[in-house]
C-alpha cells in the first residue's frame, strides 16, 4: 500500500496525545520497548510493515489511517464545542464588536468576501481565483441530520440561555429570531462561499498566520498582495454577521501542508453574547474542533483533518483538491430579503405541499448576489489582451440537496456592458484620443499628486491615472458616472459627473490608479499605499481616514478631492463639445463667485500691461473645501509680472476673510512657486487650480460666496 501524508513520527504523536495514551503504554501494547516507540517519534527510524497493523489496532483504527496519515483516527477525544469562559473580572460582551460594522446583507457579504479571495488568489500559476455562491435550504429529515452533525444538544441550553437573558439586546435578538424561525418554519438556509486557487487558511492554530487571524483573532489583517483590498481585518465579520444563529463552519484546502497534509482542515466558530448556563458564565465565542491535549483540563479546542463523510454531513463538501476555504454561513438571513415585494419565485413546489416564502427568500438573495458581483466586480473579471482576469464566480440555489435555481455564472458584460468595453480596449491597445463614433474608448491621463509622508509639506510624485470613457449602454445602471479602481481592480468609489450641459451623449467612465493603472507607471506602489489608507473598512470610498491622517497629515485627503476635479475635468473635455467664444458662465455659479477682473476694475490710462483673470469655475469638494479652475488673459510683453492668486470670502461688511490654500498647481502657461504664478514667455492665456484649505475656514462652504483676486508679487 502506498505510504503518504504526515511523516509517521509527528503523526503518531498526536494520536497518542489525541487517545490520552503514553509511549509506554503502546509499547506494552505492542510488546515492544518504549525506546523502539521513542525512535519511531522522533524520526530515527519506522515500524516494520508486520506491525503497522497492531499500531493501528492499539490506536483503534484502520490499517489505511496509519498507511496514507492523511487524517486523524476517531480514537480518543471526540469533536465538541468549546466556549470561552466568563471573564474573571465579571466584565461581560454583548457580541462580536466588529459584526456591527457591517449590516446582515448579502450584498455587502459578497463585497466583503469575494475581496478577501482576491487578496488570497495565488498568482503564480496566472489563473484567476474562482469563488461560488450557494445557497442551500434545508428542511425535515435534511435538517435534522445537520443539527446533529453540529452537535446541536450541546448548544441548545447557550442558545436559551442568551434568549432569556440578551433579549434586549440587539445580537440576541437575531439570535432568538433565528432559533424561532428555525423551529416554528422548520428551514435553515445555509450559503456557501468557495474559493478555489486561494491559499487557504495556513499556519499554526495559535501562532500568527492566516488561519488564527481568521479563526481566533479579530481586527487582524495578514494580506498577501501589493494590491490588497483590506487593511482593517474587519471583513471576515461580515460571515458571521450573516448568520442569524452566529454560526459560521469552515474547511480548508491549504496550499502550503500543515502538520504534513493540506485537505479537510476543519473548524467551527460561533459568535454569542455573554452567558450564564448551568450556573457558569461563558464570555461569547465557542468554537467546534478536537480538543487539545496539550490545552488545560483539555477544553480547548483547535482544527482538525476530518474525513469525507464528516465534511459532507456537514455540507462542507469541496468539489476538487484545488487549494481554497469554504466558510458556512449557518442560518444566513438577508435584511432585503425578508419581505420581497412583488417577488414571484421560479422554484418548483414541493411534491406534497406548495411553495412557501422560504424559497422565495433563496431566490431574492440569489439575484442579489448575482447583482451586487457584477456591480462590483466586473473589472477584476475582465481580461483582454494579454491580461488575464483576476476572478471568476457563480452563484447556485439548492433545496434539500434539489437544485432551486442552476448554477449561474456572473458574466461582467452583461452586468457592465460599457464598462467592460472600455477595459478590455485598454488591455488590447485599442483607444482612441477623442470619441467620433459609437463603441469607442477614449483614454486621458489624469495625474494623481502624491504628499510626502509624515506630515511634511510637498508632493513625492504624480502618479498618472488612466481614464477611459465611452458611450453608455441601458444595461450599464446609473449613466455619467465614474467607477474608480485600483490594484485588485474592485469598484471601491462611484461618483457622477455634474455640470454637464443638456445633450450631451450618456457616457460611463473607469479610472484605473496604482497597479490597475499599470505596474510599470510610475509611482504605481505609493499610489496603492496612499489610497488603500484612504478607504473606510467598508472600501467603498476615498477620503479622510485616521490612517491617512497619522501617516500622511490631516490635509492629505484634498489630494482625492483634487484627484475627482481632475477625472471630472478630463471627462468633460471629451464628452461636451468646445464652446462657443464669449459664451456665458452657469448662472447659479456666477451667484456664488466674484472675478476681480477687468470688468470690476477701472481702466489703467497707462503703466505695464498686467495679466488680468477672465475666466473662474468652482464647486465644493467631498471635504467642503472649494475647488477651482481659473483661467488668466495674458497681454503682449516681454516679461510679465509674477501674480499670486488670493481667495477671500465676500461678506457684507469689514474686511474679506481671507483662505488658505491647500494645493495650487499650474496646469497650462504658467508655473507656481511658494503660492506665486509666474508665467511663460510668450503664452497669451494660463490657467491653474487650486483647492482651498477647510482649517481656514470661518464658517460653513455651503454658506460662503467666494471673491478670487489676483494680485502682484506675494499678494500682500
Amino acid at each position: 500500500m502506498e505510504e503518504g501524508g504526515e511523516e509517521f513520527g509527528p503523526w503518531l504523536a498526536r494520536q497518542l496525545s489525541l487517545a490520552n495514551k503514553s509511549q509506554t503504554e503502546l509499547a506494552e501494547e505492542l510488546g515492544l520497548t518504549r525506546a523502539a516507540v521513542s525512535a519511531w517519534i522522533t524520526k530515527r527510524s519506522v515500524p516494520r510493515p508486520t506491525v503497522m497493523g497492531e499500531i493501528a489496532k492499539a490506536l483503534g483504527t484502520d490499517l489505511s489511517t496509519v498507511h496514507t496519515r492523511t487524517t486523524d483516527t476517531q480514537a480518543g477525544l471526540p469533536v465538541t464545542w468549546y466556549h470561552r469562559p466568563g471573564y474573571e473580572d465579571g466584565g461581560r460582551d454583548g457580541g462580536n464588536a466588529a459584526a456591527f460594522a457591517f449590516d446582515a446583507d448579502v450584498q455587502v457579504l459578497a463585497r466583503e468576501t469575494c475581496q478577501n479571495s482576491l487578496d488570497e488568489r495565488l498568482v503564480d500559476n496566472g489563473r484567476p481565483v474562482r469563488v461560488r455562491y450557494t445557497l442551500h435550504e434545508l428542511t425535515g429529515e435534511a435538517l435534522d441530520a445537520f443539527r446533529a452533525a453540529v452537535l446541536w444538544d450541546e448548544l441548545q441550553p447557550h442558545y436559551a440561555a442568551v434568549s432569556e437573558s440578551a433579549a434586549d439586546q440587539k445580537v440576541g435578538r437575531v439570535v432568538d429570531d433565528g432559533v424561532r424561525d428555525m423551529f416554528e418554519k422548520g428551514r435553515l438556509i445555509l450559503l456557501r462561499i468557495d474559493d478555489y486557487n486561494a491559499s487557504g487558511l495556513i499556519g499554526d492554530d495559535y501562532d500568527d498566520g492566516k488561519f488564527a487571524a481568521v479563526v481566533r483573532r479579530q481586527l487582524e489583517s495578514l494580506k498577501s498582495g501589493r494590491s490588497a483590498g483590506g487593511s482593517y481585518g474587519l471583513g471576515k465579520a461580515t460571515l458571521w454577521a450573516t448568520s442569524a444563529l452566529g454560526m459560521v463552519l469552515i474547511n480548508s484546502t491549504l496550499s502550503v501542508p500543515h502538520e504534513g497534509r493540506t485537505e479537510r482542515r476543519v473548524i467551527g466558530r460561533l459568535e454569542l453574547p455573554w452567558r450564564s448556563v448551568g450556573g457558569t458564565a461563558y464570555a461569547g465565542p465557542a468554537w467546534l474542533g478536537r480538543p487539545d491535549p496539550e490545552s488545560h483540563n483539555a477544553e480547548v479546542v483547535r482544527s482538525w483533518w476530518a474525513d469525507e463523510e464528516t465534511v459532507e454531513r456537514l455540507h462542507l463538501t469541496r468539489e476538487s483538491d484545488e487549494p481554497g476555504t469554504s466558510f458556512l454561513i449557518v442560518g444566513a438571513h438577508d435584511v432585503a430579503s425578508l419581505a420581497p415585494e412583488g417577488d414571484v419565485s421560479t422554484a418548483e413546489p414541493e411534491e406534497n405541499g406548495s411553495e412557501d416564502d422560504g424559497t422565495r427568500d433563496i431566490t431574492v438573495m440569489h439575484r442579489r448576489l448575482v447583482e451586487a458581483l457584477g456591480r462590483d466586480f466586473w473589472a477584476a473579471m475582465t481580461g483582454g489582451g494579454s491580461k488575464l482576469p483576476l476572478l471568476e464566480t457563480s452563484v447556485r440555489t439548492m433545496r434539500n440537496g434539489r437544485i432551486v435555481v442552476e448554477e449561474e455564472k456572473v458574466d461582467p458584460a452583461d452586468k457592465q456592458p460599457s464598462r467592460t468595453r472600455a477595459l478590455r480596449a485598454f488591455y488590447e491597445g485599442t483607444t482612441v484620443d477623442r470619441l467620433t463614433q459609437a463603441g469607442q474608448v477614449a483614454l486621458r491621463t489624469v495625474p494623481l499628486r502624491l504628499p510626502l509622508g509624515g506630515g511634511r509639506r510637498g508632493t513625492l510624485g504624480a502618479h498618472q491615472g488612466v481614464l477611459l470613457v465611452t458611450e453608455a449602454e441601458d444595461k450599464d445602471g446609473p449613466r455619467s458616472e465614474v467607477h474608480y479602481l485600483r490594484g485588485n481592480r474592485m469598484t471601491i468609489k462611484k461618483s457622477t459627473v455634474h455640470g454637464l450641459p443638456l445633450g450631451v451623449t450618456a457616457f460611463q467612465a473607469v479610472l484605473l490608479v496604482g497597479h490597475a493603472a499599470g505596474e510599470a507607471v510610475p509611482f504605481a506602489d505609493e499610489a496603492e499605499e496612499f489610497l488603500r489608507a484612504a478607504e473606510p473598512p467598508e472600501h467603498d470610498r476615498w477620503g479622510q481616514t485616521e490612517e491617512l491622517t497619522l501617516r500622511w497629515s490631516h490635509s492629505a485627503h484634498h489630494r482625492i478631492s483634487w484627484l475627482t476635479t481632475e477625472v471630472n475635468s478630463a471627462v468633460k473635455e471629451l464628452v461636451v463639445r468646445p464652446r462657443s467664444a464669449g459664451s456665458q458662465q452657469n448662472v447659479k455659479l456666477r451667484k456664488k463667485l466674484t472675478v476681480q477682473n477687468k470688468r470690476h476694475v477701472p481702466k489703467r490710462t497707462s503703466g505695464p500691461a498686467v495679466p488680468e483673470l477672465d475666466g473662474l469655475e468652482a464647486a465644493i469638494g467631498d471635504g467642503g473645501e472649494w475647488r477651482i479652475d481659473a483661467e488668466v488673459k495674458l497681454p503682449r510683453a516681454d516679461e510679465l509680472p509674477a501674480m499670486s492668486p488670493v481667495v477671500l470670502l465676500d461678506v457684507r461688511s469689514g474686511s474679506r476673510p481671507r483662505l488658505g490654500w491647500a494645493e495650487l498647481v499650474a496646469v497650462e502657461g504658467c508655473e507656481v512657486e511658494d503660492g506665486v504664478l509666474r508665467f511663460t514667455p510668450g503664452a497669451r492665456r494660463a490657467v491653474f487650480r487650486g483647492s482651498t484649505d477647510v482649517s481656514s475656514h470661518p464658517v460653513r462652504t455651503e454658506l460662503t460666496r467666494l471673491v478670487l483676486e489676483l494680485r502682484a508679487g506675494t499678494g500682500e
